[in-house]
């Protein structure tokens, strides 16, 4: 259990950047409830969290995130970042262009005994479909 915040941020990150799906679900709490713009569905407990995951890592093998900007206040945290990576498998059932990607998001957390209880993921879904070729520069 990571207790600082901030600490927890950096956990998240490396974890991600890592793609070491174990331990990015042992800093969400078992009974967390997260939304994404991208998904139909809440993301419920760690079942949720590594099926979205998974399916990450696979649609982009070389995924890595950047921190633009934190935020900490009391048991919430904001992260804006930048994810980078090359489409190389299924994502939002559009099969693989081997583009490159690079999209714009933020994620704020809510933290209950040391672990994400809550989770709210804002990105730029248009930003992915124009790296990809679907969607035209406007």
């Amino acid at each position: 259990m990571v207790t600082d915040l901030n600490q927890l941020a950096g956990a998240l990150l490396d974890a991600w950047n890592d793609h070491n799906i174990d331990r990015i679900l042992s800093l969400y709490a078992p009974d967390h409830h997260g939304e994404d713009v991208s998904q139909a569905y809440p993301i419920q407990g760690h079942q949720g969290i590594g099926r979205v995951v998974s399916a990450i890592f696979q649609a982009f093998p070389d995924l890595s995130f950047t921190n633009e900007e934190l935020i900490i206040q009391d048991d919430r945290l904001a992260i804006a970042w930048v994810m980078r990576g090359t489409h190389q498998g299924m994502v939002m059932n559009i099969p693989p262009t081997q583009r490159p990607i690079r999209v714009r998001g933020s994620s704020f957390f809510s933290v209950k005994d040391g672990k994400i209880a809550r989770s709210l993921h804002i990105w730029d879904v248009a930003g992915l479909l124009r790296g990809i070729r679907l969607l035209p520069d406007l």
